[in-house]
């Protein structure tokens, strides 16, 4: 890598890509276009004021939806003032205070619909906090500290001679950053980060995927979470290019096209949404056998003559896509592999918020159907205890990996290896190198005859039944004997499509149609894997902000209905 292209800090990358990209359009909001040099300056006016009212050295909160000023205020806390603490927007009072508590924030940044619970918890004699900003344009009372007002502050220090800010020094190698895990199958942990961690994977990013200024991003993951705070967010200003911010999930599409993205990060269920509705228009209007037909011919195409097969998709999506990235759980191959058909470069990319996050990404030159490519650049990966078909737990080491949980040695020993950090996923590696992840080790469902089911595997047939919205696959102890686990599944269906597709609409009816159905999955599967019972409900699964299913909470909410 270039000497200009190395950085070990969050903000040398900020200043060697503002001089390098100054005049490139950085974000486009409402049609009005902010370079690269107007967001930095706006980053040191508020840095500058963040350390004028004494939280140097101090953490700092965010909570909002994605927008320029969140991305601001993480930038203004972790370049120079202290250290950053995102938190999930969609967490509810009782766990927000949790973690405020837990992570020792003085201040926060806070949209305005999160202002009366931020003041709620403000009020609570068990935490720390003291100076709340706002970062909403409304007026506020209370002592509330507005953005705008800050950066005007700030820019008048900074024009006074104040570069306290500007010329602070980091330690790359100590904490910067404090991050709380999804908490899918236990209580979240406080994973702590550091720039050298960021950067690392940064650079290693920017290697594997080619990207360059004249992208545009979608952002449209929650920022809070480190694969879009990573790739979404830092890695678009590492590299000059442009970012977006997204109108919400029921317009991805629309915002795909209409301000002609070139990349997008995403979860699987949107592609798979994406997708499926792309080939229901086609059955709508009677073209499914044609579009058949043309995947067959693509099979033989090079990825540019299959983007001119499908111009039509293209056209309903994006004709700037450069690639599409799905992460934070397993892409349905049969998805990928019909993204891929159309002309799109899917890629699936793998990580956690331990990893900063990305350990391994496909790309166009480095692809293989479900596979999540090779491990960047500066990491090894390696599988441990391998059984007879190569499958064991993936162990990763390098240095975009955390300094270990805050507060917690035990639970920081147990990922750990020596160097060696511990993901928690079962995968296989083959000859070339190619990593294929298998399955969470903790979702795992082990029946009586020492048999291993996978329960996404399972859930990726089933989803595909016509009228199922999402499905949570789980073993059920029979006759009370431990090692007597039988298959279950609870089917979250749509009532509109069991109508439209099936002209079924009583709950009887729906509920025989689905036995229906899970026999002929049944048929298909071998012998251990066949479901047994089924749950049925029209509430969706409980999920993270990611789109991952919450399996404990799941189950335990199914074990109560049904006790």
């Amino acid at each position: 890598m270039n000497d200009d292209l190395k950085i070990s800090t969050i903000k040398e990358m900020l200043n060697k890509s503002g001089k390098k990209f100054a005049d490139r359009p950085a974000y486009e909001i409402d049609n009005k276009i902010i370079t690269h040099k107007e967001f930095r300056d706006k980053v040191n006016y508020l840095g500058t004021s963040l350390i004028n009212m004494g939280l140097k050295g101090k953490r700092i909160a965010i909570i909002g939806q994605n927008s320029i000023n969140w991305e601001m205020a993480y930038l203004s806390i972790v370049c120079g003032t202290g250290i950053v603490v995102p938190l999930d927007k969609l967490l509810p009072e009782n766990e927000l205070e949790s973690l405020i508590e837990r992570s020792e924030v003085n201040a926060i940044f806070f949209d305005d619909k999160y202002e009366e619970t931020i003041k709620n918890i403000c009020k609570k004699d068990n935490n720390n906090l003291e100076i709340l900003i706002s970062m909403g344009n409304t007026k506020n009372e209370d002592s509330v500290f507005l953005l705008d007002e800050l950066l005007e502050k700030g820019k008048e220090l900074i024009d006074n001679g104040n570069k306290e800010f500007i010329n602070s020094t980091i330690d790359e190698n100590i904490m910067s950053i404090l991050l709380f895990t999804s908490g899918t199958t236990s209580k979240s942990k406080a994973v702590m980060l550091s720039h050298k961690n960021i950067c690392a994977n940064l650079m290693a990013i920017k290697d594997r995927l080619k990207l360059n200024e004249n992208d545009t991003f979608l952002s449209v993951l929650p920022l809070h979470h480190v694969f879009e705070c990573t790739v979404g967010f830092l890695y678009p200003l590492y590299i000059g290019a442009k970012i977006v911010f997204g109108r919400g999930l029921r317009h991805i599409t629309d915002d795909l096209r209409e301000n002609k993205i070139s990349v997008l990060l995403c979860v699987p269920a949107i592609y798979e949404n994406i997708y499926k509705n792309i080939r229901k228009k086609f059955a709508k209007e009677g073209n499914l056998q044609l579009l058949q037909t043309l995947e067959t011919k693509a099979e033989n195409c090079s990825m540019k003559e299959r983007k001119e097969i499908f111009k039509q998709i293209h056209e309903s999506l994006s004709n700037n896509t450069k690639i599409f990235v799905s992460g934070a759980a397993p892409l349905d191959p049969d998805v990928e592999n019909g993204f891929r058909l159309w002309g799109f470069n899917m890629v699936q990319g793998y990580g956690l918020t331990e990893t900063s996050p990305v350990i391994a990404v496909g790309a166009e030159d480095n692809y293989k159907l479900a596979s999540i490519g090779t491990a960047l650049n500066g990491i090894e990966a390696k599988i441990l205890n391998p059984d007879k078909d190569g499958m064991g737990e993936l162990a990763v080491k390098g240095d975009s990996i955390m300094l270990g949980y805050l507060n917690d040695k035990d639970a920081t020993d147990k990922v750990f290896d020596d160097d060696w950090f511990l993901t928690g996923d079962l995968a296989k590696i083959d000859e070339d190198g190619y990593i294929f992840i298998c399955g969470r080790k903790k979702s795992v469902i082990v029946l009586k005859n020492g048999k291993n089911i996978f329960p996404e595997e399972m859930e990726k047939v089933i989803n595909k039944i016509d009228g199922v919205k999402e499905s949570f696959v789980f073993g059920k102890i029979k006759n009370k004997s431990k090692d007597d686990i039988r298959l279950n599944v609870e089917i979250v269906f749509d009532k509109e499509e069991m109508k439209s597709t099936y002209n079924i609409d009583t709950i009887e009816e729906i509920y025989n149609k689905f036995h229906e159905k899970i026999k002929e999955v049944n048929s298909m599967m071998p012998s251990y894997k066949a479901i047994k019972g089924i749950v049925f409900s029209e509430e969706p699964l409980i999920k993270t902000s990611t789109n991952k299913i919450k399996r404990d909470e799941n189950l335990a909410k199914i074990n109560s209905a049904t006790a």
